[in-house]
């Protein structure tokens, strides 16, 4: 029987702590060592776990206790502690924010907790500020990474803080650091020496590996048994927009329309290709189309095909960006106006401020398909809703969501294992 992995929830007080930094920094180190790493990202992401994939080289998948679900993600550390030897989990946000939040997480399947500090103006108080976040749920620290160090002494007075609680790794002040624009971090793909400023991160982790050895593998309780997803998308082709402005794609997306026996093609709006003639239906998945506005406007054969396709009566779920792109246009914020598609009546407008955040849930005929919403745009339309999604956990009113014919949009993103036969609803002939 496999000993299991180490396993380690990576958490902070707060974002902007360096949590995905040192993530990928010790993915690619531990990777570079020889070990099989697996990463998981807690919460609904897109881009962190692009950058965490492309340092551990391994699918990067989504846990969480409320949109996952507290087997669904069972199943998942499972696997991953039976076919790696490390597995880490990035947490979202500080370590008790959200609900759930990142120490639920940690607590139900007995996580133990590395701690990114970001120690560039502190040096004693690193020692209260670990034991606080220890002690306040309280969760198993497993030690603590103190990001962007000035020095060696710096290094030593936060290890000497800690009392109890091993150094395990340290980083110093980077002079070159992952870029990031509204939405969080740059995705991957935008950064051309994104390899390079890997390993820099890697070299530059100075790792204390006897404290590293010393933490002790572990395998999760066996989940219940899975349960078999119906051929609901049986001999159905589902086309997914996938290129650098429709990139927010979940990977248990993916499988989840394959369980349902659908056949996967992906196609290029921003390469102007058009919608694939045999598709039964069109998944177009959020993104950054704001920043390929031009380019998107000039897409002709595109936008043709994905109007034929919905004069067609071909089904169409737009998410997000994806329904950005199906306005009459998208003004940025520097106030220029590109023409999109027209399916949708009403322009969308970009904005420096968030306009929607946080876990939802959209009901269907076959149940709640749980997902989330982040965006920094407004949809103003005359358009009525023809429903809302529901906020969690509050129940208020979430995100409007529109249907035209065969087209289901809104600025809901949803996680389609949640529920997969309510995917399945709103991908066929017969909407939810």
């Amino acid at each position: 029987m496999a000993a299991g992995a180490r396993m380690l929830l990576v958490a902070a007080i707060a974002s902007g702590q360096g949590k995905t930094t040192v993530t990928a920094a010790l993915a690619r180190r531990l990777r570079r060592m020889g070990q099989r790493v697996h990463v998981f990202k807690c919460g609904p992401d897109f881009i962190d776990p692009m950058v965490l994939e492309h340092a551990s080289r391994a699918k990067v998948h989504t846990l969480d206790l409320w949109m996952v679900g507290l087997e669904q993600s069972r199943q998942r550390l499972a696997r991953a502690a039976r076919d790696a030897d490390v597995v880490l989990v990035e947490g979202v946000m500080g370590l008790y924010d959200g609900d759930p939040s990142a120490a639920d997480l940690a607590r139900a399947f007995d996580l133990p907790v590395l701690a990114v500090i970001d120690a560039s103006a502190m040096a004693q108080t690193a020692g209260a500020v670990v034991m606080g976040l220890r002690d306040y749920g309280p969760v198993r620290m497993a030690g603590v990474v103190a990001n962007r160090v000035a020095s060696e002494g710096h290094a030593r007075m936060v290890a000497a803080s800690l009392r109890d609680i091993p150094l395990l790794a340290t980083l110093p002040k980077q002079t070159r650091q992952l870029p990031e624009r509204h939405l969080g971090l740059v995705v991957p793909g935008e950064v051309d020496d994104i390899d390079l400023i890997l390993d820099e991160l890697a070299d530059q982790l100075k790792l204390d590996e006897a404290a590293w050895s010393a933490l002790a593998p572990q395998l999760p309780a066996e989940a219940l048994p899975e349960e078999p997803v119906r051929p609901l998308l049986a001999g159905k082709t589902v086309a997914i927009a996938r290129d650098a402005a429709f990139c927010f794609l979940y990977p248990a997306n993916v499988d989840t329309l394959e369980a349902l026996g659908a056949r996967v093609r992906f196609f290029s709006p921003l390469a102007d290709e058009p919608v694939p003639e045999d598709a039964d239906a069109v998944y177009l998945t959020g993104g950054y189309p704001e920043l390929h506005g031009e380019t998107l406007a000039q897409a002709r054969r595109w936008q043709d095909s994905i109007r034929a396709a919905h004069a067609a009566g071909v089904t169409i779920l737009a998410e997000c960006g994806g329904m950005m792109v199906l306005a009459e246009a998208i003004a940025d914020v520097e106030g220029r106006s590109w023409p999109m598609a027209g399916l949708l009546p009403g322009r969308v407008q970009m904005q420096p401020r968030l306009a929607g955040l946080g876990g939802q849930a959209m009901a269907t005929k076959a149940g709640e398909l749980r997902g989330h919403a982040f965006h920094y745009s407004r949809f103003d339309t005359p358009l009525a809703p023809a429903a809302w999604t529901a906020k969690h956990s509050s129940g208020a009113r979430g995100e409007a969501v529109y249907r035209v014919g065969s087209l289901t949009a809104s600025y809901f993103h949803a996680f389609f294992a949640s529920n997969p036969a309510a995917a399945a609803s709103l991908l066929r002939k017969d909407p939810a």
